[in-house]
């Protein structure tokens, strides 16, 4: 671009003072007379400006990539609860052998029940760790796998299984381990304390619908309870059998549940 300047309208020593580069001195234009074309630096050019949006570039969950691929997760503005659970393949441990293990390989066989831990050979994690394994009969009765994961190695998972309990370790296990050392399931699933490196204690349960039906999130401080988290099972189950029941406060497996009609609904607050 070109800013034309009637010599005129300029002095002789401004003139003067000015680079060759910048000017192209052209004698007699048309309709200008004498005239001083000056050259617009390319810093002071005008560039296009830039495009706005309301929006940012959408916000997508990382892939997993421990071993292979995810699908996304929900974005940031859903909740987890309701959405599809995000696949994972990840390196595990079970039988003191590694092992892959794969979330899209349960779906639509059994539910799932997927904790996070913070750390191996620390002092709460192992409670609920083996507190999941010694119950684990109980879980298989209704159609459920569990699998456990930290951000630990598998190496790490391997050598605390080889310790027995009462040294410290885990022992034998009737579930899978699986390592998250890239921190990338744990960040998906939105858990991960991201300048420590560790996951906080999350509990997800997924039907075999690949449904999140459930989640919760406990400090690092205090474990879960391996019976609440079978009770909520019951009634997930329950609901999803009968369609046209919901599950009251504190409800167990066998007790009565409340019709979703508003007006059989009336029997059970009836009842109480």
């Amino acid at each position: 671009m070109k800013t034309v300047v009637g010599a005129a309208d300029m002095p002789t020593t401004a003139k003067a003072a000015l680079p060759s580069s910048l000017c192209t001195h052209v004698q007699h234009q048309k309709g200008l007379g004498n005239a001083l074309f000056i050259k617009r630096p390319a810093l002071f050019r005008k560039s296009p400006p830039p495009r706005l949006s309301w929006r940012s570039s959408p916000r997508r969950r990382p892939l997993i990539t421990t071993s292979a691929s995810i699908n996304p997760a929900p974005s940031g503005e859903s909740p987890l609860v309701g959405n599809m659970a995000p696949d994972f393949e990840a390196e595990g441990v079970l039988d003191q052998e590694f092992v892959k293990i794969k979330l899209s390989d349960y779906i639509g066989k059994s539910f799932v029940v997927l904790f996070f831990y913070p750390l191996d050979f620390t002092f709460v994690c192992p409670t609920e760790i083996t507190a999941f394994s010694d119950k684990y009969s109980e879980f298989e009765k209704i159609n459920t796998k569990i699998i456990g994961i930290s951000t630990d190695s598998v190496f790490s998972h391997l050598a605390w299984v080889q310790i027995d309990r009462k040294s410290g370790g885990l022992g034998d296990l009737q579930y899978p381990l699986a390592s998250d050392l890239t921190k990338t399931i744990s960040r998906t699933y939105t858990v991960l304390i991201r300048d420590q490196g560790v996951a906080l204690r999350g509990l997800f349960i997924i039907d075999k619908s690949r449904i999140i039906q459930y989640a919760s999130v406990n400090n690092l401080a205090f474990g879960r309870s391996v019976d609440e988290t079978l009770r909520i099972l019951h009634a997930i189950q329950h609901v999803q059998e009968h369609p046209d029941q919901v599950c009251p406060a504190g409800w167990k497996l066998g007790e009565k549940s409340i019709s979703s009609n508003p007006k059989l609904s009336k029997d059970f607050f009836a009842a109480i």
